[in-house]
């Protein structure tokens, strides 16, 4: 299993609205998306991270490509974030 974690740095005042942005595209990322297995929301104090699960390092790599990703999601979440989002593959031992 990979995962790709997406941390991102949103104010608490706009954490409501990028999770809805987690939700309108977490079916669509399910169901188009080489290799995904998993899609999960972390929300901490101090940021929300994005875990996507995906069968190898090559379909989690290539997520980050697609429009989807790179026009859909980023494009919806732009407003809301402070910083440029911490992106990083890991691979299960």
């Amino acid at each position: 299993m990979t995962y790709l974690q997406i941390t991102l740095d949103v104010s608490a005042e706009n954490r409501a609205a990028a999770a809805g942005v987690y939700q309108q595209y977490k079916q669509p990322f399910l169901d188009t998306a080489a290799g995904a297995k998993s899609k999960e929301l972390l929300v901490r104090d101090e940021d929300v991270q994005v875990l996507h699960g995906f069968a190898s390092v090559a379909d989690a790599r290539a997520y980050l490509s697609t429009e989807l990703f790179a026009q859909d999601v980023v494009t919806s979440l732009q407003p809301y974030l402070n910083a440029a989002p911490d992106v990083r593959v890991y691979e299960t031992a």
